[in-house]
């Protein structure tokens, strides 16, 4: 947006830029891939711990858990904050921390999602101050995004809010739609054999690369709207043998309006085709993750509460669609209504130059604690 920070409007002004910043330096700072959350969740406990909200640990695994703020005294709990605080494996372990240039920070997770997570920290710190323990709003800070979503699983088996925001990286749009995601295997088998004695038509990766080639045929000519990509190609090795398997996974997001269940019905069919033709006997298909979409009407309370928060920080209220996968699927399907909402772009997020703008973090701040204030002050 390159307003600069000392000129965003004054709604956002309980904001505190400084405190902010540092924080956010320390999310960056602790590596935190997901499966190894450890360090970062003791930093944010004592955090939390040190400004004196009521922060729990719910327990995900052995010695990771996510971290909850449930005000005890407030009436109804309306709204959740929602951060996932792992990453993607460090491109470079020598430098992954947080660096600033001008307006832009550097760093892993800067963008997915620790600009988030950091902004909706300060937000509730905000609006903590002002309407503690009464706020109407839990905080959610979450294990395991990145892969099993395991820390969203364990948290709608404890909890139920009727509404959340989630801080993936959206450019400040909300986002009230939300692509489905498939998570597909295919697997061809065969036997292993000397190199010198490999036959065409017998190898389990030439047998995958050819199903590959009708998969990415039938996308392009019937479901061009679905965004797929092959996330993993690999086959067992071993020597100077032709592989007795080969293995490809891929990740597909589905438009909301698009037909899962025909999709599903139809590259099983593909597969069963491909089988066929080409005389194989072990070619199969799973599929080991399915998310529905969904879209969420463009009124209501809590709406109109995010839409006023917008007016006052002096942004356009443009609603969007989340195409990627996230923790929101699993919300929508246990009945929670997720709006995704963040500082930073998708396109910066899982790649060597990630960043977000901390202007952004600050704007983002600033609409989440309007938004939890006019909920506080709509409850007392």
């Amino acid at each position: 947006m390159g307003v600069p920070t000392k000129n965003l409007p004054d709604s956002g002004s309980m904001v505190q830029p400084g405190r902010l910043k540092r924080l956010l330096r320390h999310l960056i700072d602790i590596y935190s891939p997901s499966g190894k959350e450890e360090e970062l969740l003791d930093f944010l406990y004592n955090y939390l711990k040190r400004r004196d909200l009521p922060v729990i640990r719910q327990d995900v695994d052995d010695s990771r858990y996510n971290l909850l703020v449930v005000p005890p005294k407030a009436p109804s709990i309306d709204l959740a904050l929602v951060g996932h605080l792992d990453t993607v494996v460090a491109y470079d372990f020598e430098q992954y921390g947080f660096d600033m240039e001008e307006d832009e920070i550097r760093g892993l997770g800067a963008a997915d999602m620790k600009g988030g997570c950091a902004a909706m920290v300060e937000a509730y710190l905000c609006a903590w101050e002002r309407y503690a323990p009464h706020l109407p709003v839990a905080l959610a800070l979450i294990v395991g995004e990145e892969e099993e979503g395991d820390g969203a699983q364990q948290l709608v088996k404890e909890y139920r809010f009727p509404w959340i925001i989630i801080g993936e990286p959206t450019d400040l749009a909300p986002c009230l739609s939300h692509y489905g995601y498939l998570e597909i295997q295919f697997l061809t088998r065969g036997k292993r054999a000397h190199a010198s004695l490999a036959h065409r038509g017998q190898s389990p990766v030439e047998s995958m690369l050819k199903l590959l080639l009708a998969f990415t045929d039938y996308m392009e000519r019937k479901r061009n709207d679905i965004i797929y990509n092959i996330r993993d190609l690999y086959s067992y090795p071993a020597g100077f043998v032709v592989p007795d398997r080969c293995e490809v996974w891929i990740d597909t997001h589905v438009p909301t309006e698009a037909p899962v269940g025909d999709i599903i019905i139809d590259l099983e069919e593909l597969v069963e085709q491909e089988r066929a033709k080409h005389g194989l006997l072990d070619m199969t298909i799973q599929f080991t993750t399915v998310h529905g979409g969904y879209e969420i009407p463009d009124r209501g309370a809590m709406i109109d509460s995010l839409k006023e928060a917008f007016e006052k920080n002096l942004l356009s209220w443009n609603p969007g669609i989340f195409r990627s996968h996230s923790d929101a699927n699993i919300f929508w399907e246990a009945g929670i209504k997720p709006v995704i909402l963040g500082p930073g772009t998708i396109d910066k997020a899982h790649v060597p130059e990630e960043s977000v703008s901390f202007e952004q973090v600050c704007r983002a701040a600033g609409i989440y604690t309007d938004c939890l204030i006019a909920l506080a002050s709509a409850s007392s």
